[in-house]
């Protein structure tokens, strides 16, 4: 379990998207991912990405949803629950 007591980050996923698309092959640019998530209508600035990925900046419940699907993985292995 979590204590969320102790975290000094802003996000749970940060770690997990980057990982997620370093394991794409060929490896996806945050560029890339951004291009996958304005196809599912979600625009968002390359500092968002490099922020939410450093967890210096919190993700929406919307985000994590698209995100997981841009990257064809479950809402809960980024969350690393699975």
């Amino acid at each position: 379990m979590i204590n969320v007591y102790n975290l000094t980050s802003r996000n749970l996923v940060g770690d997990r998207i980057r990982q997620a698309r370093h394991k794409n092959k060929p490896k996806l640019t945050q560029s890339d991912l951004l291009a996958r998530l304005a196809v599912r209508g979600m625009e968002l600035e390359k500092t968002t990405i490099s922020k939410i990925e450093a967890k210096t900046r919190p993700v929406t419940d919307i985000e994590l949803v698209v995100i997981a699907d841009a990257l064809g993985v479950s809402i809960l292995w980024l969350l690393n629950m699975e």
